[in-house]
């Protein structure tokens, strides 16, 4: 201790010396007063100016079938990406059998044509490729990433996966059994049950709130039969986009997708008939893990889709409550108050809905103090007008991170997609730093005043609830709902899981 009591003297005797040293004017200085020395801000460094940005040469155009081809020119890697979209998701499943279209895409590349999973996977990477799959809540997809020699095989194997997966019995089996699996490891997962259940609370029994993944009842219901016929519904070329992006050029990308996607045979794609999502509604709940030690916190209500008209404006705001660039949550439940390593808000936006969501975690004991200072911020952001400088900030980093969007191939179909997919001008992705420029501060208040509604917030907390349920009245959320975690079910009204009736 008294070692470290002397090297701390002496660090500050000399870092005193320096400061008197240069205090004292040299020989010659003006003899107005002393030289101060100036020390380093907190405040960041200003950004580097931006760059112009130059979106690659574009085509669009469409096969007699239906299928809609986009053709994007881009020389600066010897590469091809070709990414296809079908316009069908979680949101199409079926009722009564959740995860379909998660495990309808897991089962694409798993057998199709005359390959096997195995004959798939090493045919593709013979050649240095990738292949994938997948779904979300609005759309399956299928891409590719080979070496612009190996595109014709690329299309090939993506021909098959798309147009005739065999969904064998045997795989089948193998993902529902990983799906089961990876059910009941995010069933104790409190990140992955606030999440759940916070879509749940906010979206109520509209597809987007159910799950996606699939229940254990509903997985195991799923038969060859019901992904034979999902398929047959929506994998058709007039419900079909695909974007050829890379080192080869318009006429040749179209000579490929002719031959291997000009027979795909259209069909009627059903029409979607979704139940409304409920009016924001303040409700909490309370989710029982007795060995956690510490709380997820979610916090959030129903937002906008993709295409209103305010999206920019909401995005943005949305950044400044809890955004790269810009984040209020951050700053106050990290910076000022220790409460947390990390606190944000997603602004999340689908076809027909959208939902705007805090997140956050912390010790226990601090559950009900986080809770109210997320709450708080929700409705400043309301109430006050956003300062120039936080939605400089925010803006900057949207400006300065595009770039990086658009670098590879890939990226750069997966950004014209997005903007077919959700029916918005692509002319649009050229002008992106002037659209994200053009929001002020008052474009933010005025959104924020009609969309923000901090008395209709959802809750969700999972952790100790007996550490922590004595401080909610306190914050102003002392009516709640508590749920032990092994007993959810978001198939519930009340999200409680009852024990089957036994018969008379």
């Amino acid at each position: 201790m008294r070692l470290k009591a002397v090297a701390t003297l002496g660090v500050f005797s000399l870092l005193t010396a320096l400061v008197a040293a240069q205090a004292v004017p040299a020989p010659g200085a003006s003899p107005q007063g002393p030289r101060v020395t100036s020390w380093p801000r907190e405040a960041p460094p200003r950004p580097l100016p931006a760059h112009p940005v130059v979106f690659p040469p574009y085509e669009i155009r469409k096969l007699a079938n239906g299928l809609q081809v986009v053709l994007v020119s881009h020389n600066e890697q010897p590469s091809v990406s070709v990414r296809l979209i079908i316009r069908a998701g979680a949101a199409q499943d079926p009722k009564d059998k959740h995860g379909m279209a998660m495990l309808a895409a897991t089962l694409l590349d798993q057998g199709a044509g005359n390959r096997s999973a195995e004959q798939i996977a090493d045919t593709i990477d013979f050649v240095g490729g990738a292949l994938g799959t997948g779904a979300g809540s609005d759309l399956s997809f299928v891409n590719a990433v080979v070496m612009k020699d190996s595109y014709d095989l690329a299309l090939e194997l993506m021909a098959d996966v798309v147009q005739r997966p065999t969904f064998a019995p045997e795989e089948v089996e193998r993902q529902r059994q990983q799906a089961l699996s990876a059910l009941k490891v995010s069933a104790d997962d409190p990140d992955a049950v606030a999440g759940q259940v916070i879509d749940r609370l906010i979206y109520g029994f509209h597809p987007y709130g159910m799950p996606g993944g699939g229940t254990a009842a509903s997985l195991a219901s799923l038969t060859r039969a019901d992904f034979v016929d999902y398929h047959r519904k929506y994998f058709v070329p007039n419900n079909a986009l695909i974007a050829v992006v890379g080192d080869i050029g318009a006429a040749e990308a179209m000579v490929g997708v002719e031959k291997f996607f000009g027979g795909w045979q259209p069909g009627v794609v059903p029409e979607q008939s979704a139940t409304e999502s409920p009016q924001p509604t303040k409700r909490v709940i309370v989710i029982d893990k007795k060995d956690a030690v510490q709380t997820e916190i979610r916090v959030g209500h129903l937002a906008i889709p993709r295409k209103h008209a305010d999206y920019e404006a909401v995005d943005q705001a949305v950044k400044i409550l809890g955004g790269e660039g810009a984040n209020r949550l951050q700053q106050v439940l990290r910076s000022q108050r220790q409460l947390t390593y990390g606190a944000s808000a997603d602004l999340d936006t689908y076809k027909l809905a959208g939902a705007v969501i805090a997140e956050t975690d912390t010790q226990t004991a601090n559950t009900a103090e986080a809770l109210r200072i997320v709450v708080d911020e929700f409705s400043r952001l309301q109430r006050e007008r956003v300062f120039d400088a936080e939605l400089e900030g925010a803006q900057d980093y949207m400006v300065g991170h595009f770039p990086l969007t658009i670098e590879v191939p890939d990226a750069i179909a997966t950004q014209v997609l997005n903007q077919l997919f959700y029916e918005l001008p692509v002319d649009d992705l050229p002008k992106y730093r002037e659209r994200i420029l053009r929001v002020t501060p008052d474009e933010i208040q005025r959104v924020a005043r009609w969309f923000i509604r901090p008395a209709q917030l959802s809750v969700v907390l999972v952790g100790n609830a007996d550490a922590f349920v004595k401080d909610l009245k306190g914050v102003g959320f002392g009516d709640y709902e508590r749920i032990p975690i092994e007993s959810v079910d978001l198939l519930s009204a009340d999200f409680q899981r009852r024990a089957p009736t036994r018969p008379q």
